[in-house]
């Protein structure tokens, strides 16, 4: 187990200034000749303005970073992506926008009957758009999760314009994860209001560029409609599982009170937190769905409680769904252990907070899809090489137990990414994660599915981020490639931070690309092949 006594973590929560122009990154080792693209990735980068700060690790305004690889040289660039919550925060020099976890008072040169007014106007909701980014068509988009993304250039980092989903189609707000499948058609999944006021889930489908050139965004529809547990407090959701067949919703027992979320917050200093809660009883309910024809299958699946950020990846297999999960146990909200405060305490304390929260574990269930009645009190899972389990219990639910795929205590295999254009839905073997040592990120590591054989990167006082997947032109196998991620290294020499490149067979270096520096905590991106 690695300490981290000298707190270089905190690093990671810093503000930082943006470039004005690409900058040379020195090379040791050497990059593979077949790298050839960009890394693009998103973060907060802002963790202040002025003298008010923000609260959250979800709050820090949305910094859009690059790595271009040409021809064994490599260029770092970032900048903020202009947003309307960073444009107004600029010129009036405070937080204008309620970020998740940090009010944004009322503009204090207004007069009293103003601001009255301004109570019943409801809530600006934030653009901030530091989560991931993704491709649409021909577009990129950086997102959060709600009805704002912003469509940005992945060659200069300049914003081109925010986009209001609700202006598309019915939903509250999306996803930062959407599937990206390979003739480009965009699936996600966002809150909405269903029949009769009642809440639920919809799956919302956006297709590929076709040849008149038209805007895919335009032709968006919903696929399906899940249910809510609960008619008036939809479940947060953060990702889903897709397979050539079927689509895969995990509601969990994190709950947003609408209530609360509608009511005007400015009446009581409110922010996006303030709306969670736990429903402490329901454990988690899965549902599926048939992809093609949107049809909801009406089987109620039940297993005990946690906390689900991450889908590792989801597969079909003689009448059964496998479905892999980065999981929290426990009903307990994972981000009330994510504000800023907490990480960048010193070690012993960042420690002590750890150990309250929610452990993780990286699980795999396995759901069957064709039931029969005289099965009740019988395990339907025939599969031989899980120990997972589906009970059909005479309810007519079907309890799930797990089978364990990576554990360790307070140490997370997290943001998991797997060799997902050739094994994303499909059965697979290998995913890459980012270990995190007590919510403190510092070490990568590479996970076979089948044999819970890890390999491990590490290095002292070196805090990397998301391990992105980049695969071989020619590659046969499905580990044939490289694995890349943004590490910072506070203490140790001159520069502070790198590209790592590491060889996806067996996580050793291939290469690094130095930067003079530092680069704060970026969530999620991808690869963009030149």
């Amino acid at each position: 187990r690695v300490e981290h006594p000298a707190g270089g973590y905190k690093k990671l929560f810093e503000t930082v200034e943006e470039l004005s122009s690409p900058i040379t990154a020195h090379v040791t080792g050497r990059i593979p000749t077949w790298l050839r693209g960009s890394l693009l990735r998103c973060g907060p980068g802002l963790f202040e303005v002025g003298a008010e700060p923000f609260y959250h690790l979800f709050d820090g305004q949305a910094l859009l970073h690059k790595f271009d690889f040409k021809e064994g040289h490599v260029t770092y660039h970032r900048r903020f992506v202009r947003t309307d919550a960073y444009v107004r925060a600029m010129t009036e020099k405070r937080i204008v926008i309620t970020e998740f976890g940090t009010y944004a008072y009322p503009d204090p040169c207004k007069n009293i009957f103003s601001r009255f007014f301004s109570y019943f106007k409801g809530v600006e909701v934030t653009d901030n758009a530091l989560v991931n980014v993704y491709p649409v068509g021909e577009d990129y988009y950086a997102c959060t999760e709600t009805n704002f993304i912003t469509k940005i250039n992945p060659d200069t980092l300049e914003t081109i314009k925010q986009v209001d989903l609700c202006k598309y189609i019915s939903v509250n707000g999306a996803t930062a994860h959407p599937h990206v499948e390979n003739d480009g058609t965009v699936y996600n999944i966002g809150n909405c209001f269903g029949k009769n006021f009642s809440l639920a889930y919809n799956i919302i489908r956006i297709p590929p560029l076709q040849a008149d050139k038209e805007d895919p965004m335009n032709k968006s529809e919903v696929v399906v409609q899940f249910p809510c547990s609960d008619r008036f407090k939809p479940s947060y959701v953060h990702s889903f599982g897709l397979t050539p067949n079927y689509i895969v919703f995990v509601e969990t027992p994190v709950k947003i009170n609408l209530l609360k979320f509608l009511s005007s917050w400015s009446l009581w200093g409110a922010n996006y937190m303030d709306c969670f809660e736990s429903n402490e009883t329901m454990g988690v309910w899965l549902h599926v769905a048939e992809k093609k024809k949107g049809r909801l299958l009406n089987i109620k699946y039940r297993t005990s409680a946690f906390n689900l950020f991450h889908h590792i990846n989801t597969f079909e297999d003689n009448g059964f769904l496998i479905v892999d999960l980065c999981t929290w146990k426990g009903f307990e909200f994972v981000y009330n252990y994510l504000y800023l405060a907490n990480l960048r305490a010193n070690w012993d304390e960042v420690k002590r907070q750890a150990e309250k929260a929610p452990q993780p574990e990286a699980r795999r269930y396995v759901l069957p899809l064709r039931i029969d009645k005289a099965d009740t009190g019988k395990n339907l899972v025939t599969l031989p090489y899980t120990t997972a389990t589906a009970t059909l219990r005479s309810d007519e639910t079907i309890w799930l137990e797990p089978e364990v795929i990576f554990s360790g205590p307070r140490h997370a295999f997290e943001f998991p990414q797997i060799n997902y254009k050739k094994y994303g839905g499909k059965p697979y073997t290998y995913t890459y994660g980012l270990g995190l040592n007590h919510f403190v990120p510092d070490r990568l590591c590479k996970l076979n599915v089948k044999t819970k054989e890890t390999w491990v990167w590490q290095e002292p006082d070196s805090y990397p981020s998301e391990p992105i997947f980049v695969s071989h032109p020619d590659a046969l196998e499905e580990d044939d490639g490289v694995v890349l991620s943004i590490v910072i290294s506070p203490g140790a020499g001159p520069k502070p931070a790198y590209l790592l490149i590491l060889n996806a067979k067996d996580m050793s270096e291939v290469a690094r690309a130095e930067v003079e520096v530092n680069i704060p905590v970026t969530f999620h991106g991808l690869f963009k092949r030149a």
